[in-house]
């Protein structure tokens, strides 16, 4: 049975993943959640998730969890071909790459601050 830490983070980590979804697939997000580059709304959403992976599924690895980050970001490429005013970019996979190498660091550095 997980732990209850590790069981709330994996609702917020659902949650922000049917956030990012809408954000990705709705024609016209709002302009209030945008940074005004596309790479760093890819980079900022990819650290949030990556860190509440980290958080929700403490004992799996990374190279896992990166895989289903950028398998995320791929599937939202593709969706958004079909979706009207949205452009599939794989460029973006690296914003999304940068974005789960920073969330990954900074639950490394979290654990190592917790040690101290």
């Amino acid at each position: 049975m997980p732990a209850p830490a590790a069981t709330g983070w994996s609702v917020v980590l659902a949650a922000l993943v049917l956030a990012a979804s809408w954000l990705a697939f709705t024609p016209l997000p709002p302009a209030e959640v945008d940074t005004g580059w596309d790479k760093a709304n890819h980079a900022l959403a990819f650290a949030v998730l990556a860190l509440c992976a980290r958080r929700a599924f403490p004992a799996a690895g990374l190279a896992p969890l990166a895989a289903a980050g950028l398998a995320f970001g791929g599937f939202i490429e593709v969706v958004q071909l079909g979706v009207p005013g949205r452009f599939a970019e794989w460029s973006d996979l690296t914003g999304d790459a940068i974005g789960l190498l920073i969330g990954f660091a900074l639950d490394a550095l979290a654990a190592r601050l917790r040690r101290r």
